[in-house]
């Protein structure tokens, strides 16, 4: 159930390259634009269309392109001084206006207020600006975590992490504030080895030694753990019962076998260092931006939750909803919702949509074509009828008369 173009022709198995190439180009707008799959498949495939009379002609595929690259040129040049305006990102009202026109067309058009604050948020979160360069990675920072049940209404931006974890042990702390987090990469048990391994034992004394050394290895890692003084440790390797008994005496909560991107998006939203070995642990790795570290039942299943966060870097958004179907798509129009956010983030120029910033662009590439000499005007020339398609396209979708209306907004461009 959806209209996101990119979903629609993921399913399809089409064995003609063309068609194969046109599938492509969804799944490549869908990765770096975030939106507007369906509108560049309408776009490619009129141009496709136009182009065809020429090939008839006998005009070569060399030229057509060409004039096509000097078409794509000359758009991006009149799209950026001429048609399009600035946009002031730290206006929250503008932004959310432009999301707004991103969600209008998709289902969660009902919760649109909802949706665009959390998208606006998200993204606003994720943001880092480095050495005069701007990064917003939504797709690794800015998880979706879907729980089915409740209603729209109870989604929402966490200002931290939330992971579908619960605590090893069941005496260690589910509720902690302000608590002093360490991220592991290693395992808090004892190393087994690569393959398999024998041990031939002569004295039956050398068996309780070598639990013994186990035993020791075991403490020595956890005291390592304990010198920082932590409150929260996750790893993303086991945590062995013994070292859950030395956890708990110490008062130490641990969460075990975290995925690797979780450990990272914790480590941004917390100010956390991954430490790969507990006899490196300084008091530098220790996160201490965290404001509240609880532990929620949710439905049948527990969620961790590291919330309060100071100026977290990274966030999780929570979705509720009635089913994993509705909850599927709410995920995939909120993606498009972050990325347009994104886009704008990064370039703050807006067009206007409906179709007339590609009437307008029709216009100027006919002016254009005028002043071009030679066969490849022609070409150039049917990239403004095909840009038509866009408007075109609006007018038989809301059932109007698209010869008159086309006419209409040409004599209106001009």
């Amino acid at each position: 159930m959806t209209n996101d173009g990119n979903a629609i022709l993921r399913e399809i198995q089409v064995q003609h390259p063309a068609a194969k190439s046109m599938i492509e180009i969804a799944r490549t707008q869908d990765e770096e634009v975030g939106d507007g799959t369906t509108s560049v498949i309408i776009l490619a495939g009129e141009m496709l269309s136009v182009a065809e009379q020429f090939l008839e002609e006998e005009m070569h595929p060399t030229v057509i392109i060409s004039a096509y690259r000097q078409a794509l040129e000359d758009i991006i040049e009149i799209l950026r001084d001429n048609i399009s305006v600035a946009v002031d990102v730290s206006d929250r009202e503008q932004m959310l206006k432009i999301i707004r026109s991103c969600v209008g067309t998709k289902f969660i058009k009902k919760w649109s207020d909802l949706a665009c604050q959390i998208a606006l948020d998200a993204t606003s979160t994720v943001a880092m600006e480095d050495n005069g360069h701007r990064e917003i990675d939504i797709k690794r920072y800015a998880k979706v975590e879907k729980i089915p049940g409740g209603t729209m209404e109870d989604s929402k931006v966490l200002r931290g992490v939330m992971l579908n974890k619960d605590v090893t042990h069941p005496k260690m702390k589910r509720k902690i504030k302000n608590p002093r987090i360490i991220l592991l990469d290693c395992s808090l048990e004892y190393k087994k080895g690569e393959s398999q391994t024998n041990i031939e034992i002569s004295k039956e004394t050398d068996f309780a030694k070598i639990l013994e050394l186990e035993e020791q290895y075991i403490q020595q890692i956890c005291e390592d753990v304990i010198r920082v003084k932590p409150d929260l440790i996750f790893t993303e390797k086991g945590v062995s019962d013994l070292a859950q008994h030395f956890l708990v005496k110490a008062g130490i909560t641990a969460i075990r076998r975290v995925r690797k991107s979780d450990n990272n998006r914790i480590a941004r939203a917390v100010g956390a260092t991954v430490v790969n070995r507990t006899d490196e642990l300084k008091e530098d790795d220790v996160g201490t931006q965290c404001g509240l570290f609880e532990i929620q039942n949710i439905g049948d299943e527990y969620f961790t939750f590291l919330t309060e966060c100071q100026n977290p870097k990274a966030c999780t958004i929570l979705l509720r909803g009635a089913s994993k179907d509705i909850l599927a798509e709410v995920e995939r129009n909120l993606q498009d919702a972050m990325n347009v956010a994104r886009n704008v983030m990064v370039d703050p120029r807006l067009v206007p949509g409906g179709g007339a910033g590609e009437m307008a662009l029709a216009q100027a590439l006919n002016e254009k074509a005028k002043l071009i000499t030679g066969v490849s005007q022609w070409p150039y020339r049917a990239v403004s009828r095909a840009l038509e398609i866009v408007p075109r396209t609006l007018i038989q979708n809301c059932g109007a008369n698209t010869i008159r209306t086309i006419t209409a907004l040409r004599v209106n461009s001009n």
